[in-house]
């Protein structure tokens, strides 16, 4: 978020606030900070009555404000000051003791006109008209907690869409529309993808026959791709014991999102969190020559994270996952050129889904690499090393200093979801603490002990992170080489069955999922439904096929259909299946770029 626009939604949460206070003047006021698309305020109405159909009336009052061109100034006053201020607001007069209590002294207030007085660290823009009346936009209205905390009173939460211009504003609610109608959760039980039930657990997902399809093709692409790129695949334990993650360091750093231990044979199990302590046994489960390296060791492990209930939603955030993993053991000499192909391998999954628009953050330490493992020497070198490799495959990337972890730098892929937000999908880290915890050495050509470097990759993240994120680019119509169900065959009339049947036999032949729908319904219906389950192929038989052996195809989310013969018709579904090659443009591709 850049400054003006900080200030511009900062302002307009001062403004929304002092609506509020104009037309309740009893209410007391939380706060109100800006938000990745605008801002919100958090009220205590105390009894008083506030819904949706009164935001617009206060968005009228925020506009008299801001046409009244109310110049903002600032006013810092000491802690005494403040709390004698705020005699009337009990919460932002505890949110003042408590930072007091923690060594702030002096509070700074925002007037305008000197009309509304609040307590505020700002910025603010010079005066309220600069904020443009047709750029924002009450939005709706949630309960929050006082500070987050359910043994806290429940205040009121209006939130507001705030951006540069009216032109900004109404593309991002364009965007929403389709978030909502695309949503992968919706989509998931709309396509029969994967489902939840409170007796298996929160977060932890059950995949249906449709979801599965589409889990096992990504599968098999990745481990295709992998066996090229020189992977080896390994398969480990769901679980192990306490002793391994004490070693690797996940339980005194990451135990409160681990689930709780078992007991067994007098020792304590955990399930594993990750996948990567488990690599590093099988590398030093004998001695290693530097002949071998680099050892790439490829996985599709499922782990478990305890994530708290709150934060738990759809496919994206789980607590039962399966992750495209892989560990490669390297000499440092041997990372540049290692850290290359990792860069195409990613852009080769990428592209093979038209995700062809993303970022590229380069985490790097900060200057002072002190607190940073393996020393300023060797964090430069790799520092310096993985930014060659970004500018020789010719990329597109940014610096993000000090965002790298304690234990190496990385490399971020940033995508945009159909709102417009940009999340990680996955990550290429550097570690070098790992070999260190686990003793990991090989045997050099003079035959003395070296250390190496690892590399964490998992280019399709989860499979539940990245089917939710396809689900929504795609609109749920997958590409047809893992499309659940690629071809449905539309007889026109009974007379048609036998030929369309002839030609499912053909299809499931080449291991194409094919059905027939035999139902009673219409024939437009039939067309309908085969639309609302997104099968990629419809192909239509009718008296006319039957005489000329001939098959009229349609494709999903395409209006032309085309007729050709039985045998080029065949030839065209399995040779776009094997190859992978969906011509048509994902749904969303567009909402996904700025």
């Amino acid at each position: 978020m850049g400054d003006e626009l900080y200030k511009l939604r900062h302002s307009l949460a001062h403004v929304l606030a002092q609506a509020v206070k104009t037309v309740y003047p009893q209410v007391r006021l939380g706060f109100g900070p800006p938000t990745a698309e605008g801002f919100y305020y958090d009220f205590d109405f105390d009894g008083a009555e506030l819904t949706t159909k009164h935001l617009k009336k206060l968005e009228q009052q925020m506009r008299k404000i801001i046409q009244q061109r109310q110049v903002f100034t600032r006013e810092d006053c000491s802690y005494q000051q403040a709390r004698k201020r705020l005699a009337d607001e009990p919460y932002k007069r505890e949110q003042v003791e408590s930072l007091h209590a923690r060594g702030i002294k002096n509070f700074s207030f925002y007037n305008n006109a000197e009309k509304f007085r609040d307590l505020c660290e700002g910025p603010h823009v010079a005066d309220t008209g600069e904020l443009p009346v047709d750029c924002f936009k009450l939005d709706r209205i949630s309960g929050a907690y006082w500070l987050g905390d359910e043994k806290n009173k429940m205040l009121t939460r209006i939130y507001g869409l705030a951006f540069t211009d009216a032109q900004s504003l109404a593309a991002y609610l364009q965007r929403r529309q389709y978030a909502e109608k695309y949503d992968h959760k919706k989509l998931c039980q709309e396509l029969e993808i994967c489902m939840f039930d409170d007796r298996v657990g929160k977060g932890m997902p059950l995949w249906l026959p449709n979801g599965t399809v589409i889990k096992d093709e990504i599968e098999r692409y990745a481990k295709e791709l992998e066996f090229h790129y020189g992977y080896q695949r390994v398969s480990t334990p769901h679980l192990a014991k306490e002793s391994l993650y004490l070693q690797s360091q996940h339980l005194p750093a990451y135990q409160e999102s681990m689930f709780p231990a078992l007991q067994a044979d007098a020792h304590k199990f955990y399930l594993k969190p990750m996948n990567c302590p488990h690599h590093h046994l099988i590398y030093a489960s004998r001695k290693r020559s530097y002949r071998e390296l680099p050892m790439r060791l490829a996985e599709f492990g499922t782990c478990y994270r305890y994530e708290q209930s709150g934060e738990l939603s759809g496919l994206l955030r789980v607590r039962s996952f399966t992750m495209n993993d892989a560990h490669i053991y390297l000499r440092v000499a041997q990372l540049k050129d290692e850290f290359k192909a990792i860069l195409r391998m990613h852009q080769e999954f990428y592209d093979k889904f038209s995700l062809q628009r993303y970022r590229i953050r380069l985490s790097t330490s900060e200057q002072s690499a002190d607190k940073y493992l393996g020393g300023k020497e060797l964090w430069r070198k790799a520092e310096q090393m993985l930014q060659s490799a970004c500018e020789e495959e010719e990329l597109d990337y940014f610096v993000g200093s000090g965002e790298a972890a304690f234990y190496g730098p990385k490399v971020d892929f940033q995508f945009k979801n159909l709102l417009g937000r940009e999340e990680t999908l996955s990550t290429i880290q550097l570690d070098f603490l790992s070999p260190q915890n686990f003793h990991l050495t090989f045997t050099d050509e003079q035959g003395n002990d070296e250390t190496p470097v690892i590399i964490h990759r998992a280019p399709l993240s989860t499979h539940e992170r990245f089917i939710s994120m396809l689900l929504e680019y795609y609109g749920g119509a997958m590409p047809s080489w893992c499309a659940p169900l690629q071809v449905m065959l539309l007889p026109v009339k009974s007379d048609c069955i036998g030929f369309a049947t002839e030609v499912k036999e053909r299809l499931l032949a080449k291991q194409v999922r094919v059905r027939i729908d035999t139902s009673q319904s219409s024939f437009s219906k039939k067309i309908k439904n085969s639309a609302k389950q997104k099968i990629p192929f419809q192909l239509v038989i009718g008296d006319k096929e039957v005489a000329n052996r001939s098959i009229t195809m349609r494709r999903h989310g395409l209006q032309e259909q085309q007729t050709k013969s039985y045998d080029e018709t065949i030839a065209l579904i399995v040779s776009e299946i094997e190859q992978r090659q969906d011509p048509r443009k994902p749904r969303m591709a567009d909402f996904c770029v700025s």
